[in-house]
C-alpha cells in the first residue's frame, strides 16, 4: 500500500491512513505477482489517439479504453487490492490516463474566470496577459517548460520565468501531484501566496496535457525499488544520501536507527510511504485547494472595507464557488464554507450590532449571495446525506451567532417556512430570520417526489388525457406538467439544477413552474370574477402577497428568466428553437402553439413583475424591490420585441388590468401594495407602437398611490380604477418613498410626451396627475417637462400641451401658496412665462384669481411687474386696446395686494399704478391708512423716498413725518441704518420751508437721542436758508439763515447740548482706560456744539466742572481733561 507524502516524519507522527508500500513475501497479507518485469518506459509508447486530445484515425485499443476508465473513478489502492497481479503495461496505462486531460479545471484554478482567452481580470490588474492561466500558456508556448518527469502519480519539471528589465531570470521547480484526473497537490519554489495556481504550474500541467508522449514516464517509485536486489537498494540508498547528504542525511539516520531497533514504531508496521504510488481508498479525491490562502484572501478583502475594489474581488469568489458547482467540483463548497468562516469572524458585524448601525449596501448584497450559494449547494440533487447533514450542522451554527446578519437587514420578519407545509397563519413565527434559515429550512427538501423526478428527467413526460382540473393536479387541461411548490422554492429547486451543471433538468423544471404560474393566474383571475360586485362595493382588500417575488432573497423571477433566456441562446437549440416531442409534432414544451424559450421568460417576468404584493419592511429590503425590479426590467429591454412578445405583452396586460387584487393593476390593491410605475412605464413604452388605448388605460391605472391617500368615499366606487384600500390611523414607513414618487412623475412624464398633439389624452393624463401626484416638486417638473415638449424649437406650439403645462403649474402654486418650498419664486416666475406663452387670457385669469395662487408680494413684485414689462407685451403681439385691458388687470391686482399687505405690496402698487392718476390716488391713500399702524418707519421712508423722485415732495415729506412717529433712536446708536433717512427726511423739511422745518425738528427731538446725529442735523440746517424747493414756485423765501436762538432751531439746540450732556455720563459709567482718547474727541465735539448756543462757554465750563467733581476718581481721565479743556 503507498501513499504520495514525500519521506515521512518519525513514525509516531504518520497516521494510520497513509498508504504503504510493501515488497511480496514480506507479509502475508500482501498480494504476490506485484512486482513488475521489463524496463521502465516513457510516453512514446502510447496507443494511438490516446492523448485524448486531436482525432483518432485508429481505434483505441481496449486497454486504453478501460485503463482510462478506471482512471477516472477508481483509487489505485483498490485497483492493486482488486487484481492479483496487475502487468506493467496496465499499470503503465492507468498512471499515464490518470492525469487530468482537460484544460478548463485547470483554468479554473488558474483565473478568476474560466475560458482562457476569454477570461476576466484578476485583482485590481486589467492586464488579462498576467492571468496566471494565460501567463502559463506563454510559458509553454515560449519553451520555457524543461526536465518534465512523470514518476508514477507525481509529475516534476523546471520552469523557467524569463529576464525583464525589472527582475532576473528565476528557474522554478515545480511538482504537481495527481489522482483520478485531478491535480491534488502542487509546489513550487517561486513562492507563490494566492488562492489560485501559479503560472509555473500552469505550464507544466498544460505540457503534460498538450505533449503527454514528450513526457518520460516511469512507474511508482515502490515498484522500481521491488526490482532491486540488497546491494542495489544499498547503492541506491548511498547515491542518494551522496547527492542530497545535507539535506537528507539527519533524516536518513534517524530512520535507520528506528529500522535497526527491534522495538520501534517503523517496524511494526509493514511496507513503507511512496509519494508516487496514487490514491488510497479513504482519500477524497478533489482538486487541490490551498485552504489558507482562500481565509487570508477573503480576510484580507474584508479588512479594505470596500476600497481598492475588494467587493468586485469577493464577487469574483463568488463567481468562482458557482463556477465549481457547475463542474460539479467538490470544492465549490468547501470554498464557501472558507468563505463563510471569515465573513462570521469580521469584526465589523459586532462592532455594528453593538452601535445600532446598519452595514454597507454592497457588503449587504454580499452576505445575500452567500446565502444564496448555500442554497444551492443544500439543494445539490446528487448529494451524498452525511454531506447535508455536515452542512445542515455548520449553517445552524454560524445561524446561532448573535452577529449573524439578518435576512431582511435591520428588521425581523415573520414569512412561513420556506417548505410551505403550514398554512397561510399558521405558520411558527419567528424573532428574525437569518441570511442562512432559508438554507436551513431546505436541508429539509428532498428530489425523491416521483413527478419531480419524471419532470426533469424527460422532455416527454406529459399526459394528454389528464383532465383532472382540481387546484392540486399534476398537469394542466393541455397534459403538461406542473409543479406545485412555493415558488421561490421551486426556483430555487432551478437555481440549484443550473448551478450544479443540469441545464437541461433547470430548464424542464422552470418550464413546469412557469406553466403553474400560468394556471395560478387563470385561476386567480376566475376567482375574481365570482367576487368581483362584492369586492368592488367593500371598496379595498385585505388579499395580497406577503412575499413578492420581486425583491425575494431567493429572486425566483430572476432564475427562471436567465434559465430560460440562456437556453434559448445556446447554440444546440438557437432563439427560437422548440423541443420535439415526438417524431411527427413539433412541439415546446409547456406551450401549444411553438412558443420560444425566450417567450416564456419574457411572460414569467411579466408575471413576477405584475404580481400584487405588500411592500417589505426596513430600508434595505424595500431597496432591493426596486433594485430587484430595475434589473429585470434591463433584461427586458434587452430582448426585441417581435409579433409573437407583442401578443404575449397583451395577453398579461389584459390580465393585470382584470384579476383584481391579485394584480398590482388590479381594480383593487391592497394599501400598502408595491406600486407598479417602474414596471408601469416599460409596459406603456412597449405596448404604444401597437395597442395604444391598451398602452394608456394600464399606465392610467399604474399612477395611483395608494398609501399617500385618504379612504375612498362612496362617491368613487363608480370609479374602481381610483378605489384604494386603507388601513386607519397607519402610516407605514416607506423608506423609497422618494424614489417611488419620482417614478411615478417619469411614468407620468412618458404619456405626457407621448400624447402631445392628442387632447382627448392629454386631458385624460393631466386628470391623473391632478389625483394621484402628492409632491409639489414633481408636479411642477410634469408642467416643466411639459412645456418644454410643447415649445420644441422644429414645430409650432402644442396649445394643448401648453395647457396642461399651465393647468400644472397653477396646481403647484395652489399646493404651495401656504407651504415653505425654496423653489417657491422660480416656481412663480416660471408660470408667468407659460401663462406668457399660451396666451393674453391666461395672463388676465392668473391675475384675476391671483389670490388663489400666489402672495401679494409675489402678485406685485413677479407677476404684475412681469406682465407690465416691454418684453411681455412684444411677446404677445398686443394692441394698444389689450396692452390698456391687460394694465388694468395688474393694477387692480396691485391695488388689492396693497390693501391685503400695505407693508410688502404699497411701493410696488404705485409703481405700478403711475400712469393711471385715480388708481395712484387710490395707492397713495392705502399708504396713508396703514402708515398709523400696519407699516414700519423704514417702509414708510422707502415709499417717502420713492414719492420724493416722482415729484411729489409734499406727499414725501408727509410719509417721512409719519416716519418720524414710528423711529426710536437711542444715544449709542449712532450706525443705525435709518440715520440716513433722518437726516434726508430733515434735508426735505428743510428745502420745503420753516414752516416745514419747524413741524419736524419737534419729532427729530421726540424720536433721536443720539447727540452726533442731533448735532450733524443742527449743522446742516445753520448752513443754508430754508425752502429751497418752495423759492422756485413763491417769493416767500427771505434768504436768511435761521437762528438759533429762536424757535425751531433753539429746541434743537437744546436737545442736542442735552443729548450730549446724557451721553457723555452714559460712558464714563463704564469706561475703560483703552477708551480715553476716544472720549476726549467726543467732548471736543460736545464742546463745537455747546459753543453754537450764545451762552455756550460758559455752560461747557459748567459741565467740565462737573465732571471733574463727579468723577475725581478716574484720576488719569479727568487730567486728561484739564490738559485739554482746562
Amino acid at each position: 500500500i503507498c501513499r504520495r507524502s514525500g519521506i515521512p516524519p518519525p513514525l509516531p507522527f504518520i497516521p494510520p491512513a497513509k498508504r504503504l508500500c510493501c515488497r511480496p513475501g514480506y507479509n502475508p497479507a500482501c498480494r504476490q505477482g506485484q512486482r513488475a518485469g521489463g524496463i521502465l518506459c516513457g510516453g512514446s509508447g502510447s496507443a494511438p489517439g490516446g492523448s485524448g486530445n486531436g482525432k483518432t484515425h485508429n481505434p483505441e485499443s481496449l486497454l486504453d479504453i478501460a485503463a482510462r476508465r478506471v482512471a477516472e473513478k477508481w483509487p489505485f489502492q483498490r485497483v492493486e487490492e482488486r487484481f492479483e497481479r496487475i502487468p506493467e503495461p496496465v499499470q503503465r496505462r492507468i498512471v499515464y490516463w490518470s492525469f487530468p486531460r482537460s484544460e478548463k479545471e485547470i483554468c479554473m484554478y488558474s483565473s478568476f474566470n474560466a475560458g482562457g482567452e476569454e477570461s476576466g481580470t484578476s485583482g485590481d490588474n486589467n492586464d488579462e496577459s498576467q492571468l496566471p492561466f494565460l501567463r502559463g500558456v506563454t510559458l509553454l508556448e515560449g519553451g520555457w517548460v524543461d526536465n518534465v518527469l512523470q514518476v508514477g502519480f507525481h509529475l516534476s519539471g523546471t520552469v523557467t520565468d524569463p529576464a525583464t528589465p525589472s527582475s532576473p531570470e528565476l528557474v522554478c521547480s515545480v511538482s504537481v501531484s495527481f489522482d483520478r484526473c485531478k491535480i491534488t497537490a502542487v509546489t513550487c519554489t517561486c513562492g507563490n501566496k494566492d488562492i489560485f495556481y501559479c503560472a509555473h504550474v500552469v505550464a507544466l500541467s498544460l505540457y503534460r496535457v498538450r505533449k503527454p508522449e514528450q513526457v518520460k514516464l516511469h512507474l511508482p517509485i515502490s515498484e522500481t525499488l521491488f526490482q532491486m536486489s540488497r546491494d542495489q537498494l544499498q547503492k541506491f540508498v548511498q547515491y542518494l544520501i551522496s547527492v542530497h547528504h545535507t539535506e537528507v542525511l539527519p533524516t536518513a539516520q534517524k530512520l535507520a536507527d528506528e529500522i535497526l531497533s527491534q522495538n520501534s514504531e517503523i517496524n511494526q508496521v509493514h511496507g513503507a510511504p511512496d509519494p508516487t504510488a496514487g490514491a488510497s481508498v479513504d482519500d477524497e479525491n478533489c482538486w487541490h485547494l490551498d485552504e489558507e490562502q482562500v481565509q487570508e484572501q477573503v480576510k484580507l478583502f474584508l479588512s479594505q472595507g470596500g476600497y481598492h475594489g475588494s467587493g468586485k474581488q469577493l464577487n469574483l469568489l463568488f463567481s468562482k464557488v458557482r463556477e465549481m458547482l457547475k463542474m460539479r467540483d467538490s470544492n465549490g463548497a468547501r470554498m464557501l464554507t472558507l468563505i463563510t468562516e471569515q465573513f462570521m469572524a469580521d469584526p465589523r458585524l459586532a462592532l455594528w450590532r453593538q452601535q445600532g448601525t446598519t452595514m454597507t449596501d454592497k457588503y449587504r448584497q454580499l452576505w445575500d449571495e452567500l446565502g444564496a450559494l448555500w442554497m444551492c449547494i443544500v439543494l445539490n440533487p446528487h448529494c451524498k446525506a452525511e454531506q447535508k447533514s455536515s452542512w445542515l450542522r455548520q449553517l445552524r451554527r454560524w445561524n446561532s451567532v448573535d452577529v449573524c446578519p439578518w435576512e431582511d437587514g435591520n428588521h425581523g420578519n415573520e414569512l412561513p417556512n420556506l417548505t410551505h407545509s403550514l398554512p397561510q397563519g399558521a405558520h411558527e413565527m419567528r424573532s428574525h430570520r437569518t441570511v442562512f434559515t432559508r438554507a436551513i429550512e431546505a436541508c429539509d427538501l428532498h428530489w425523491q417526489d416521483r413527478h419531480l423526478q419524471h419532470i426533469i428527467a424527460s422532455d416527454l413526460y406529459a399526459n394528454y388525457c389528464y383532465h383532472d382540473n382540481q387546484d392540486g393536479s399534476l398537469f394542466d387541461s393541455r397534459g403538461w406538467p406542473l409543479w406545485h411548490e412555493h415558488v421561490p422554492t421551486a426556483c430555487a429547486r432551478v437555481d440549484a439544477l443550473r448551478s450544479h451543471g443540469y441545464p437541461r433538468e433547470a430548464l424542464r423544471l422552470a418550464i413546469a413552474v412557469v406553466n403553474t404560474l400560468r394556471r395560478q393566474q387563470q385561476r386567480q383571475l376566475e376567482h375574481f370574477r365570482r367576487h368581483k360586485k362584492e369586492l368592488l362595493q367593500k371598496g379595498h382588500t385585505s388579499i395580497t402577497n406577503m412575499e413578492g417575488w420581486v425583491g425575494h432573497p431567493l429572486d425566483p423571477i430572476g432564475t427562471l428568466f436567465s434559465t430560460l433566456t440562456e437556453s434559448g441562446r445556446s447554440g444546440e437549440e438557437g432563439l427560437n428553437t422548440c423541443l420535439d416531442l415526438s417524431g411527427t409534432t413539433r412541439l415546446c414544451v409547456g406551450s401549444l402553439k411553438g412558443e420560444s424559450y425566450v417567450a416564456l421568460a419574457v411572460e414569467t417576468a411579466l408575471v413576477g413583475l405584475g404580481q400584487q404584493r405588500v411592500m417589505p419592511d426596513g430600508l434595505y429590503a424595500q431597496e432591493k424591490v426596486c433594485r430587484n425590479e430595475e434589473q429585470l426590467l434591463a433584461k427586458l429591454q434587452e430582448v426585441e420585441l417581435d409579433e409573437s412578445l407583442v401578443k404575449i405583452f397583451r395577453k398579461q396586460a389584459v390580465f393585470l388590468l382584470e384579476a383584481g387584487p391579485y394584480s398590482g393593476l388590479g381594480e383593487i390593491v391592497h394599501r400598502e401594495s408595491v406600486p407598479m410605475h417602474t414596471f408601469a412605464r416599460y409596459l406603456f413604452t412597449s405596448l404604444l407602437p401597437h395597442d395604444a388605448e391598451l398602452a394608456y388605460k394600464l399606465a392610467l391605472r399604474a399612477m395611483r398611490l395608494p398609501v399617500l391617500e385618504s379612504t375612498a368615499s362612496s362617491s368613487d366606487l363608480s370609479r374602481p380604477h381610483h378605489i384604494v384600500s386603507v388601513v386607519p390611523n397607519r402610516y407605514p414607513r416607506w423608506f423609497t418613498l422618494s424614489h417611488i414618487e419620482s417614478q411615478q412623475c417619469e411614468l407620468a412624464s412618458t404619456m405626457l410626451t407621448a400624447a402631445k398633439g392628442d387632447s382627448r389624452r392629454l386631458e385624460t393624463v393631466l386628470e391623473s396627475i391632478q389625483k394621484n401626484i402628492h409632491s409639489s416638486s414633481h408636479i411642477f417638473k410634469l408642467a416643466q417637462d411639459a412645456f418644454k415638449i410643447a415649445t420644441l424649437m422644429d414645430s409650432l406650439p402644442d396649445i394643448t400641451l401648453l395647457k396642461v403645462s399651465l393647468e400644472l403649474g397653477l396646481q403647484v402654486m395652489r399646493i404651495t401658496l401656504s407651504t415653505l418650498n425654496w423653489r417657491r419664486r422660480e416656481m412663480v416666475r416660471w408660470l408667468v412665462t407659460c401663462a406668457t406663452e399660451v396666451g393674453v387670457y391666461a395672463l388676465d385669469s392668473i391675475m384675476q384669481s391671483w389670490f388663489t395662487l400666489f402672495t401679494p408680494t409675489e402678485a406685485t413684485s413677479i407677476v404684475a411687474t412681469t406682465v407690465m414689462s416691454n418684453s411681455t407685451i412684444v411677446r404677445l403681439h398686443l394692441d394698444c386696446h389689450q396692452q390698456e385691458n391687460l394694465a388694468s388687470s395688474a393694477r387692480t391686482l396691485a391695488l388689492q395686494c396693497a390693501m391685503k399687505d400695505p407693508q410688502n405690496c404699497a411701493l410696488s402698487a404705485l409703481t405700478l399704478c403711475e400712469k393711471d392718476h385715480i388708481a395712484f390716488e387710490t395707492a397713495y391713500q392705502i399708504v396713508l391708512d396703514a402708515a398709523a399702524t400696519g407699516m414700519s418707519y423704514t417702509q414708510l421712508f422707502t415709499i417717502a423716498r420713492y414719492m420724493e423722485h416722482r415729484g411729489y415732495p409734499m406727499r414725501a415729506y408727509k410719509l417721512a413725518t409719519l416716519a418720524m412717529a414710528h423711529l426710536n433712536l437711542s444715544y449709542n446708536q449712532d450706525t443705525h441704518p435709518a440715520i440716513n433717512d433722518v437726516l434726508w427726511a430733515c434735508a426735505l423739511s428743510h428745502s420745503l420751508g420753516k414752516n416745514e422745518l419747524a413741524a419736524v425738528i419737534p419729532l427729530v427731538v421726540k424720536s433721536v437721542k443720539c447727540a452726533t446725529v442731533l448735532s450733524d442735523i443742527l449743522r446742516r440746517c445753520t448752513l443754508t436758508t430754508p425752502g429751497m424747493v418752495s423759492a422756485l414756485h413763491s417769493r416767500r423765501n427771505s434768504g436768511k439763515l435761521m437762528s438759533l436762538d429762536k424757535a425751531p432751531l433753539r429746541q434743537l439746540l437744546d436737545a442736542t447740548i442735552g443729548a450730549y450732556i446724557n451721553t457723555t455720563h452714559s460712558r464714563l459709567t463704564h469706561i475703560s482706560p483703552r477708551h480715553y482718547s476716544e472720549f476726549i474727541e467726543f467732548l471736543g465735539k460736545a464742546r463745537e456744539t455747546f459753543m453754537m448756543a450764545h451762552d455756550g462757554h460758559i455752560q461747557f465750563t459748567q459741565f467740565i466742572d462737573n465732571l471733574k467733581q463727579i468723577y475725581k476718581g478716574k484720576k488719569k481721565l479727568m487730567m486728561l481733561v484739564r490738559e485739554r479743556f482746562g
